[in-house]
């Protein structure tokens, strides 16, 4: 039986049992075997590798692990420190967009009041999840460990955090889009593109108490209608409630 050793580094060891947490792993194995199928039978995502280290040599996911290789498998992170010769991770998407699985519609809902184009529906099957994440080069966020090792998925994360308010700065902060942020822009039920309306246009679909009181007139002059859905939005008390949250997450990056 032939024997390999691995390390992982940093946030790699979330998802690690925790006599595997921060020390070196001794694998035994029988059977030829991929790096990266290797590092993922020890419960790590490949999604999450950034790169490998094997006897002090870079690899590709489809190295053959040989008997005696020592292992240091990396994240993203390490690049503060390290600066490899091969990334196993693919070429970063020109557009960020994203999908999310069933656990995370608050997080889902977030996105889209930040302006980020995300699909959900807690509906979708963990293989759709995954051919949309592929077809569409949309990056999966999930949390299911089993989905974000499928073969298809090349952009992927897990959110650690379980709390809604902490998963979106997780996630603001592990793809750096804080300077992306464009609230307001999108449906936050089905994450259609917003457009302005004129209110005499939708008179009819409004609330009585928007449509009616002159007091309002003045304050409540702004709509906008969903492309895709019809939805209407205007700056009501529920207005004020999301600005906050958006003014929330915008304070959080300052002084840092």
């Amino acid at each position: 039986m032939a024997i390999a050793y691995f390390y992982f580094h940093a946030e790699l060891n979330y998802f690690l049992p925790r006599h595997h947490k921060q020390v070196k792993i001794s694998h035994f194995f029988e059977e030829r075997s991929s790096i990266k199928d290797m590092i993922e039978s020890l419960g790590v995502p490949h999604p999450e590798v950034d790169f490998i280290n094997v006897n002090g040599e870079y690899v590709s996911f489809s190295y053959i692990v040989s008997d005696g290789d020592t292992i240091n498998v990396y994240p993203i992170s390490a690049r503060d420190t390290i600066i490899p010769s091969i990334s196993v991770l693919p070429k970063p998407l020109t557009i960020l967009r994203f999908v999310l699985d069933i656990h995370l519609g608050k997080l889902a809902t977030s996105l889209r009041l930040l302006g980020f184009d995300t699909l959900y529906r807690n509906d979708y099957e963990d293989e759709k999840l995954a051919e949309i994440s592929y077809s569409q080069a949309r990056i999966l966020l999930t949390r299911d460990k089993g989905l974000l090792m499928r073969s298809l998925v090349t952009h992927g994360y897990y959110v650690r955090n379980t709390n809604p308010q902490e998963q979106i700065l997780e996630v603001l902060q592990r793809f750096d889009l804080f300077k992306l942020i464009s609230p307001f822009k999108r449906c936050l039920r089905c994450n259609g593109l917003l457009e302005p309306v004129d209110k005499q246009s939708i008179i009819d679909e409004l609330p009585e108490s928007v449509r009616c009181l002159p007091r309002q007139a003045t304050q409540i002059d702004q709509f906008q209608r969903c492309q895709d859905c019809d939805r209407i939005y205007w700056k009501g008390s529920h207005y004020e409630r999301l600005q906050q949250f958006v003014d929330g997450v915008l304070n959080s990056q300052k002084g840092k």
